[in-house]
C-alpha cells in the first residue's frame, strides 16, 4: 500500500477521500494550516509565505492536491476571484518548489481540476478531455491551474488531473443547497431547466482518485463525472421524487439567480455536458452511474 499526502484535506472531497484511502489500508497524512495529531497526522504549510514542512514528504509515494479556495463559497468579487486563482497557483508552485529542493520518493501527483475548464453554455456539445478550453473566469482559472500542475511532470513524477464535476454528497456541498428549497416545498428548475448537469457521487469520485494513485497507466486529464449527466429539470424532479415532495412552482428565472449570486450564477444557469468515456476506458466501474441510485443512497435518511 502507498503513503499518501493530501492537501486541502479538510474539505468535502478530502475528508471522504481520507476515509476511503484508510479503508484501503493506505497510510495517509495531511498538509494544512495547522499541525495536529490524531487518526491522521497533519503537517503545516503557509501558501502565502511559500513555506512548507518538507518532513511531510518523508516516505510519501503519492500526493493528492485538492487545496484551493472554494469556488461557490462566496460571491465573486474582484478580491474573491483573485483568491480563487492565487490559492491554486501558489499552492501548486509551493509543492513544485518543495519537491524540487528536497529528497523524496514521490512517484505520483493526483490533482483536482474542474469541468469548468470547458466553460459553460446551453448547447448540447459533449465535452471530452480533448475539447478546447472555454474563455470564462473558471475556464481561465482551471487552465492556469492545470498548467502549474503539469510542470511537476518535469520532476519525473506521474501527473493525473481529475476535472471534477458537480459533487453530490450527504455531508454538504451542492446537494444540500439544491435540496433545501425542495424540502420546504419551494423547489423548481433553475433558468430554462434544460442545461446539462454533469455530476458525480462523492464515493465514486474518491474511488477514482484512489485508482489514479495506484494505476500507473493513468496520466493526464480525466473527467470526474458520472456517465449519465442530466438536465437541471431532470435533477430537480428526481430529487423531489426521492424526497416525496411536490414541484409546483415555475422555473426560477435566470435574472433572479444572477441577482442572488452574481456572476457565479453561470454555474447553474448554464451547464456542461461532459463525457466520462476516458474514465470508463481505464476499467473504472461506477457504483452510482445514474442519478436515481445516487440520490437514493445520499438522501435515504432525509
Amino acid at each position: 500500500m502507498s503513503k499518501v499526502l493530501i492537501t486541502g484535506a479538510s474539505g468535502l472531497i478530502g475528508s471522504r477521500l481520507t476515509d476511503v484511502l484508510l479503508e484501503q489500508m493506505h497510510q495517509v497524512v495531511h498538509l494544512g494550516r495547522s499541525a495536529r495529531q490524531g487518526r491522521v497526522k497533519s503537517f503545516i504549510w503557509d501558501v502565502g509565505k511559500q513555506t512548507m514542512d518538507a518532513s511531510s514528504l518523508e516516505g510519501v509515494d503519492a500526493i493528492v492536491h485538492l487545496a484551493g479556495a472554494g469556488v461557490a463559497d462566496k460571491r465573486w468579487t474582484a478580491a474573491r476571484k483573485k483568491e480563487i486563482l492565487e490559492s491554486r497557483i501558489q499552492s501548486t508552485e509551493l509543492l513544485f518548489k518543495t519537491l524540487h529542493e528536497n529528497k523524496h520518493k514521490v512517484k505520483t501527483l493526483v490533482a483536482a481540476s474542474a469541468i469548468g475548464y470547458y466553460g459553460f453554455g446551453l448547447g448540447d456539445e459533449l465535452f471530452t478531455e480533448d475539447s478546447p478550453p472555454g474563455r470564462d473566469f473558471l475556464a481561465q482559472v482551471t487552465q492556469q491551474w492545470e498548467a502549474q500542475v503539469s510542470k511537476i511532470e518535469a520532476l519525473g513524477i506521474r501527473v493525473v488531473k481529475i476535472r471534477v464535476g458537480i459533487v453530490l454528497s450527504d455531508k454538504g456541498g451542492a446537494l444540500a443547497e439544491m435540496a433545501r428549497p425542495i424540502k420546504w416545498g419551494l423547489g423548481a428548475p433553475l433558468g430554462t431547466g434544460k442545461q446539462m448537469m454533469s455530476w458525480i457521487h462523492i464515493d465514486d469520485l474518491c474511488e477514482l482518485f484512489a485508482k489514479a494513485i495506484t494505476d500507473s497507466k493513468m496520466t493526464g486529464a480525466y473527467n470526474g463525472v458520472a456517465p449519465h449527466p442530466v438536465t437541471n429539470k431532470e435533477l430537480t424532479v428526481a430529487m423531489a421524487k426521492t424526497l416525496k415532495k411536490p414541484l409546483w412552482l415555475p422555473n426560477v428565472p435566470s435574472f433572479v439567480l444572477q441577482l442572488l449570486v452574481g456572476e457565479m450564477g453561470v454555474i447553474v444557469v448554464n451547464g456542461s455536458n461532459v463525457s466520462a468515456k476516458r474514465v470508463s476506458e481505464t476499467g473504472f466501474e461506477f457504483q452510482y452511474p445514474k442519478i436515481e441510485s445516487a440520490l437514493s443512497n445520499l438522501m435515504r435518511s432525509s
